[in-house]
């Protein structure tokens, strides 16, 4: 029996993987994060919110370590960022000990939203962009 977390996350990155990301990743204004494949090697881009702020760049994973792009930056946390159009290589640190709530209220509210509405696995990651 698949619990109700496991059922939302499959439903939610079916609907990511599918429809919203190739959209997403077709407008010149969306951020977009770049990892490199632990299995494969090949880069992987997902769109993505959150905020800049000096010379980092904070966001919150909906679903955490499941997140195919958390698995990703494990095992290699060297990442390019695409902000307003314009491509960054980084750094990706991953923070278990941060506070997600107060994370959330320091990033864009209608990304924030969402991330609460269907996340179920909370988890804060800064980039440190060189």
């Amino acid at each position: 029996m698949v619990d109700r977390r496991e059922l939302q996350h499959r439903i939610i990155t079916t609907f990511q993987r599918h429809v919203a990301n190739p959209i997403s990743r077709s407008l010149n204004t969306q951020t977009l994060l770049e990892t490199t494949g632990r299995k494969s090697g090949e880069p992987r881009v997902t769109p993505l919110g959150g905020r800049r702020v000096g010379d980092s760049f904070w966001f919150v994973s909906e679903f955490g370590e499941r997140s195919q792009y958390i698995r990703n930056i494990r095992a290699d946390n060297r990442v390019r960022l695409r902000l307003h159009g314009h491509w960054h290589s980084g750094t990706a640190h991953i923070l278990t000990g941060d506070d997600v709530k107060a994370r959330l209220k320091e990033l864009p509210r209608a990304n924030s939203a969402a991330v609460r509405a269907v996340g179920t696995d909370l988890l804060t990651v800064r980039i440190d962009l060189n």
